[in-house]
Parts: C-alpha cells; sequence; structure tokens
C-alpha cells in the first residue's frame, strides 16, 4: 500500500508532498516535495490507496445558505448578528468534533485564511474527480480525506508546542517518532523534515491517510454523514503512530 500526503498552501509554493510506501515490515517514505502544483497532486493519487489533503474540503451549511439567501435578501428571518450565531456560521461539524476531541479549534475555513486555500482545494477536488477518481469529503469511501496534522499530534497525545516555527522541536519529533516506530525509514527525507513545517506536515498527513486506509480514525456520526459529505470531515486516528504497520 502506498498513502500521500498533502500540506495544501494558497499556491504551489509552500505545497509539499509526501508518498510513502507500506509493506508488513515496515514503511519508506519514498517522496518528499515542495513546491507542488495540482497535475502533481492528481498524478500521485492515482497511485496511492488514500491522500490526505491538509486542508478544508467544504465550508459550513450554515455559512452557505446564510451567503446565498444574503446575496438573493431573501431572509427568512432577521438575521441574529450575535456571537452565538456568528459561531455557527465559522464551524463546521467537523470543527466542533475536533474540539471536543482535542480541546482545539480548527481554524476556521469561513472566517480565516484558509479560505483562500479551501478555495485552490475546490478546484483541485474537481480535478481529482475529472480524472475519475471517487471524490467523497467525508473520507467514507474513495481516495481523498481530510487532514489536521495539530490534531493527528494532539490525539498522540505528543507535545507539538512551537513545531510548526522551531526545527529543532520537529528534530525532536522525528526522533520520538523513530522510538515509537523504528520500522519507519525516512531515509535522506529526515532533513527536510526539519527544515520544512510544510514537509514535516505532508508526512504526518501521509500517515493519517494510512490510518483512513486501515479503518483506524473516528467516523462521523450516522446523523453527521450527509453533513460530512458536503462540509468535508477531518480524520482522527483512534491509534498510535506504532500501530500504523
Amino acid at each position: 500500500m502506498r498513502t500521500a500526503g498533502v500540506d495544501l498552501a494558497a499556491g504551489n509554493k509552500r505545497t509539499a508532498l509526501a508518498v510513502i510506501e507500506w509493506n508488513p515490515q515496515g514503511a519508506r517514505v519514498e517522496q518528499l516535495t515542495l513546491n507542488v502544483d495540482d497535475a502533481e497532486i492528481v498524478r500521485v493519487a492515482q497511485q496511492v490507496a488514500k491522500v490526505g489533503i491538509d486542508c478544508a474540503l467544504g465550508w459550513p451549511d450554515e455559512f452557505v445558505s446564510f451567503v446565498s439567501a444574503h446575496a438573493k435578501l431573501t431572509h427568512a428571518e432577521p438575521v441574529d448578528g450575535g456571537m452565538e450565531w456568528r459561531r455557527t456560521l465559522a464551524y463546521r461539524e467537523t470543527d466542533r468534533h475536533v474540539r471536543l476531541q482535542t480541546g482545539r479549534w480548527p481554524l476556521s475555513v469561513s472566517t480565516d485564511r484558509l479560505g483562500l486555500t479551501a478555495m485552490r482545494c475546490a478546484g483541485l477536488l474537481g480535478r481529482l474527480a475529472s480524472s475519475g477518481l471517487i471524490v467523497d469529503r467525508s473520507g467514507s469511501r474513495g481516495v481523498v480525506v481530510e487532514v489536521y496534522p495539530g490534531a493527528t499530534l494532539r490525539c498522540w497525545e505528543w507535545d507539538l508546542t512551537d513545531y510548526r516555527v522551531n526545527p529543532a522541536v520537529r528534530r525532536t519529533l522525528i526522533q520520538q517518532m523513530e522510538r515509537e516506530a523504528p520500522w519507519i525509514d525516512f531515509g535522506s527525507h529526515a532533513e527536510l523534515m526539519v527544515t520544512s513545517g510544510d514537509a514535516f506536515d505532508a508526512v504526518l498527513a501521509a500517515f493519517t491517510a494510512r490510518a483512513a486506509a486501515r479503518g483506524l480514525c473516528i467516523p462521523p456520526p450516522v446523523e453527521h454523514r450527509l453533513r460530512a459529505e458536503r462540509e468535508g470531515w477531518i480524520a482522527l486516528p483512534s491509534c498510535g503512530l506504532g500501530a500504523l504497520l
């Protein structure tokens, strides 16, 4: 089995792609690339069992309905405008789930800088579907699954303080990975994971994609399945790194 991870940015610059090859004896980071375009992501997605994309795959249902009604001036009732009402527009059901599981809110796709990246992601999902791949934003089937590397580390109960900005922290985390899963072969890519937080997150995304491919992630509850297919669903591993083999 091969899995891929994408740390998606609004443009090719700072977009990282990782590919991991898995076999019964271990796993090997086969590819780790920076400044990746959509065509390369589509090419790799056609060759792997699962690709984890670090980006929101959709917008909150309430936000979509609000924007549509606001544009048409067809609000059924006056807009509340208060903080609690705004939160329903800012966060998806999966964001609330991640908050419950990890104690931290993901970035809001509708009110934070993530929006520009999500627009690119919408185009990427269309390209993946046009290439013949099944795209299910809930991650329940098909090749794509939404991931959140920081939440994955929190599920593992690892200390991720400053890991995005501090190379020394990333080096320590790689050493922790090697202790917990000595069967992982990072090869020459380990140094790029140290120097680039984007590359590091792409590898984490590929790890989470492996968990999703093996059914080792928390699925959306039945009552939220249709919503997850529209909004996206962040895959949170239900196992530690060592159990991925």
